[in-house]
């Protein structure tokens, strides 16, 4: 499927340097980047469908994390903010299960939008998981279900929302919260946030929007589904070099499964 039957190429002119350019200030400023309506409506149709017709084939898992999504650390207490647990619960349908045919894959291994995600990510190229399971995944999030309070181990996410709730599933966020590389996890704003006294960002998005985020520093989580609408999101995720692989242990995690 050709790019432009796929992305608002007028809105959203991937190939004019002024618009990387502006995509990429925006990011570089606040680590985050919406754009409303990138996918056109007969596209996210298209790939909404797609998830209907797969759920069955949903892996779902309820799970109790900390923040860092890490093990907790017997030197602190339970009830501190390093080692506080947090809910996740949400389905996923994998790579393999994603139709090779499916606008979201031509989307994804599309080398024009590869070229505009590295101008605005400031990467040299980017790659898909040599693993079959997480270059694109799709999530679900049921009535009741969320995604909890977490830092991301990888330096920037790229989402699709493909089908909105009614109410809920909105995207939480602090920025700058801690510093990873220089070891600084910052607990007392962590346990702020874990306790609600601390004011946060929302991005409320409808089908079709594609986000950039930076979230290794940036604390956030995905509230509750409140709605009977399923909330649908589209993760398409990179590498910056090739032949990087999710691990076992993380696929059996996320997929229950490694292959």
């Amino acid at each position: 499927m050709n790019l432009d039957a796929i992305v608002d190429l007028k809105t959203y002119p991937l190939a004019d340097q002024a618009f990387r350019q502006s995509c990429k200030d925006t990011f570089d400023q606040t680590g985050v980047l919406s754009m409303p309506g990138f996918v056109t409506p007969m596209a996210i149709d298209t790939i909404r469908k797609e998830g209907d017709v797969n759920q069955d084939k949903v892996y779902a898992k309820t799970e109790e994390h900390t923040v860092y999504l890490s093990a907790p650390d017997p030197a602190y207490a339970k009830d501190h903010p390093r080692n506080r647990l947090v809910v996740s619960s949400k389905g996923c349908i994998t790579d393999d299960l994603i139709p090779q045919d499916s606008a979201l894959r031509s989307l994804y291994n599309s080398e024009d939008f590869r070229s505009f995600l590295c101008e605005v990510l400031g990467e040299e190229a980017v790659y898909q998981y040599a693993d079959p399971l997480s270059s694109i995944n799709l999530h679900f999030a049921r009535t009741g279900q969320e995604l909890g309070w977490h830092f991301d181990n990888s330096s920037f996410a790229i989402t699709l929302m493909v089908q909105a709730p009614e109410k809920g599933g909105q995207f939480e966020y602090v920025e700058n919260v801690r510093d990873a590389d220089a070891g600084d996890m910052n607990f007392d704003a962590v346990g702020d946030i874990l306790d609600g006294t601390t004011p946060v960002k929302e991005l409320i998005a409808e089908a079709g929007t594609l986000v950039f985020f930076r979230g290794r520093n940036s604390m956030h989580r995905v509230a509750p589904n409140e709605g009977e609408r399923t909330r649908m999101l589209a993760v398409l995720a990179y590498n910056s070099e090739p032949g990087v692989s999710l691990s076992e242990e993380a696929r059996l995690t996320f997929y229950g499964r490694v292959s």
